[in-house]
């Protein structure tokens, strides 16, 4: 008897229609965590803020640069790493016609599950500091960030959901490898 799942036969996803399907989520992955890595690179606003010493206030530019914060570097590292695997992964598919070769195959499917872990990591750590960025933390006395870098912070966000999208398609693939084993 073949397993079914909410109406489609495994069979049917693994074969013919989940190598397209595969194929569709590794190019959206690359598109993805390319574009999430171009955005969040060239992410930078500058603002003119007040400082007041004594009687003296002074207009000050301050750069907001996402270079500053290690962990959003950490983010535009993890998807350009993701997006080299993407293209990779993709030529390599495309090369393995029918999944012929197992170990390409496998090799696909544990890097799949390595970019699942990097970009997860990479959106979960960056997200944590847009959050201190967005609320501030009073117990350590750290200022809000996004009510003065509004444009900066609203870019950020927008990189971390194209990254979010990137890990979910990467899920996805490696949830098609799982239950391509039910065959």
């Amino acid at each position: 008897m073949e397993a079914q799942y909410d109406g489609v036969k495994l069979k049917e996803v693994a074969g013919g229609r989940g190598r397209a399907a595969a194929a569709l989520l590794r190019a959206v992955a690359l598109v993805l965590t390319l574009t999430s890595t171009l955005v969040l690179a060239l992410d930078k606003e500058t603002k003119a803020v007040a400082v007041t010493i004594g009687a003296i206030t002074l207009e000050i530019p301050v750069t907001a640069k996402i270079k500053y914060s290690s962990t959003f570097v950490y983010s535009v590292v993890v998807n350009a790493i993701a997006s080299g695997y993407g293209a990779l992964s993709l030529l390599l598919m495309l090369a393995n016609k029918g999944g012929k070769v197992r170990r390409a195959t496998l090799l696909l499917v544990v890097g799949d599950m390595i970019m699942v872990a990097l970009l997860f990591s990479g959106v979960g750590a960056a997200m944590a500091i847009g959050v201190i960025a967005l609320k501030g933390n009073s117990h350590l006395r750290w200022n809000k960030v996004c009510n003065v870098f509004s444009k900066f912070c609203h870019i950020g966000l927008a990189s971390f959901g194209f990254s979010l999208g990137a890990s979910i398609a990467y899920l996805l693939l490696v949830s098609i490898a799982v239950f391509h084993l039910q065959k």
